[in-house]
């Protein structure tokens, strides 16, 4: 995981409740490249006792399997632990759009097929398949164009060179609130605290339509229940205190109470939501 991302300081938000609760020193270090897969395949080879866990975003466990068609360990073999945080995404256009709310940016879709854009933060990347959700469920043609991270999508919208993205809530909110880019609808199934009056994609027709971005820690391979439950609790507890919660508010993200087989069933599903949409649309990614 890339330093100073979401995934990354929810990590050491994470360690640092740990080490206040346990007094051992929870160290994060950072192995970037491969869509994460190194990083994957580092745990995968690790030691199960515990000591050596994945901070990962969705893709490793809910796409990459699908998305690569060779990899040196199974995603589907790592262990759940505990979900450290959840992020909300949001769909918004740029500034300049006539398109006000979804069912205008359908037609807005409709009536010139394959002559709009999206951006995403890269190819198979969360942005990216839930885009490709939204075009499959709407009907519409959007031509993509893949950057090199959230900000550098959330950019290119504020300067008008796409059409629309989804975006996690914290890195596009100040482009909304400065009037840059506008923010139509929350990809999520309650309407969102920080920006109460933009409806959901599900209120607004396209039902049932969700899309969140988690932050989950994993374990390598055949580390035990016990293991894990017990850092599961330990986990949960922690990012409930006061202190872990003011410093989730500051990048926008939530807290899970999930425990490890519901965290497993949560999972699977959203492995087979994605592994739809990434052979639907025939997204492949090359190391």
């Amino acid at each position: 995981m890339p330093a100073g991302g979401s995934v990354d300081l929810s990590a050491r938000i994470v360690a640092d409740q740990l080490h206040k609760v346990w007094g051992q020193p929870v160290t994060v270090e950072n192995r970037t490249g491969g869509g994460n897969n190194i990083a994957g395949e580092t745990v995968a080879k690790a030691e199960p006792d515990g000591y050596t866990l994945l901070a990962t975003p969705p893709n490793i466990i809910t796409a990459n399997a699908a998305l690569y068609k060779q990899l040196n360990y199974d995603p589907a073999a790592l262990k759940p632990v505990a979900i450290m945080a959840e992020g909300w995404n949001v769909l918004a256009v740029k500034n300049t759009s006539p398109a006000n709310a979804v069912a205008e940016l359908i037609a807005l879709a409709k009536a010139n097929p394959g002559r709009m854009t999206y951006a995403s933060q890269g190819n198979g990347s969360t942005t990216h398949l839930t885009a490709e959700l939204f075009l499959s469920r709407t009907g519409t043609k959007i031509v993509h164009i893949p950057c090199r991270g959230a900000a550098p999508a959330a950019n290119d919208l504020a300067g008008g060179h796409v059409d629309m993205m989804f975006c996690d809530l914290g890195t596009i909110l100040p482009l909304h609130q400065g009037g840059r880019v506008r923010i139509i609808a929350a990809a999520t199934l309650d309407r969102l605290s920080q920006i109460p009056a933009v409806p959901t994609i599900d209120e607004s027709g396209v039902k049932g339509f969700s899309s969140t971005t988690f932050y989950a820690l994993m374990a390598p391979p055949k580390t035990s229940l016990g293991v894990r439950d017990k850092l599961n609790k330990a986990i949960v507890a922690a990012m409930q205190t006061p202190d872990a919660q003011a410093k989730l508010k500051t990048i926008f993200v939530g807290a899970s109470t999930l425990g490890v087989s519901e965290m497993g069933e949560f999972i699977k599903a959203q492995a087979t939501l994605w592994g739809n949409v990434i052979r639907a649309a025939n997204i492949t990614v090359e190391q």
